[in-house]
């Protein structure tokens, strides 16, 4: 058997990666593995439907095969469209009816964070703090107590100065859990994101206060606020990519 009839014998039979290496040889072997017919060998054993669709001039099976036989590399991301620079966020909480916080907090210190924590505090919650997992947090000044009958809720919007546009992160919701073992009171809220996103949903935002036991009355003395998108967002830049997806009015 001439040798040229040898190997289109035995290219049927080898895997993508192998004729690959074969093409590799000389120029004759090259051009025999060339020829679109092994490639189709090879992509019916991975994807047998496929090689039931007629093919064209503008996909052969060998581009069909070098195209999706392995995953694609993670592209990379452009960097963020927003700044927390240009970022301010009004958070106001309520125990019952009343207003017992309002503040706008500009963007750079909520990313700037609590650096120094207060006398009491506990190492559960500095560890929590500490942990590179992005969140964002703020001193209360003046720190407020609340007490354990109380309800509590919380609202957070997020401002853009360039466009003077806002969005909602939380809306009224309730800190219906208190982990006094870290010493955080939590409330979360789903995002609403802009009709652009139509197949993102069921991302939660987190929001946390910080406190130290004000008494044995089960009363807690807040003396700060965390926030985070730990569903999804874990570095500065996914939270700003995140924000920008928001429904912003």
């Amino acid at each position: 058997m001439p040798f040229t009839e040898v190997l289109k014998a035995v290219f049927p039979f080898l895997d993508g990666k192998d004729l690959v290496s074969c093409m590799l040889v000389c120029k004759h072997w090259r051009d025999i593995a060339r020829d679109d017919y092994f490639w189709k060998c090879i992509c019916a054993k991975r994807w047998p439907s496929i090689c039931k669709k007629p093919t064209t001039t503008s996909l052969t099976y060998r581009k069909l095969f070098l195209t999706f036989h392995k995953r694609q590399r993670r592209r990379t991301l452009l960097p963020p469209r927003l700044s927390f620079d240009d970022l301010e966020f009004y958070i106001d909480i309520w125990a019952e009816e009343a207003v017992i916080f309002s503040e706008v907090i500009p963007g750079p210190v909520l990313r700037t964070g609590i650096k120094i924590h207060p006398p009491g505090t506990c190492d559960i919650l500095k560890f929590h703090l500490e942990r590179p997992d992005y969140k964002l947090t703020v001193l209360v000044e003046p720190r407020f107590t609340v007490r354990s009958s109380q309800t509590v809720s919380v609202s957070l919007f997020v401002g853009r100065k360039d466009t003077n546009k806002i969005a909602r992160i939380v809306n009224k919701s309730l800190f219906d859990y208190i982990d006094r073992t870290s010493y955080r009171a939590l409330a979360y809220d789903y995002l609403d994101f802009s009709p652009e996103h139509p197949f993102v949903s069921g991302i939660r935002a987190w929001i946390s206060l910080l406190f130290l036991e004000a008494g044995n009355d089960g009363a807690i003395n807040v003396f700060g606020i965390a926030i985070d998108f730990c569903d999804v967002a874990n570095s500065e830049d996914e939270v700003l990519r995140l924000l920008d997806m928001l429904d912003w009015k």
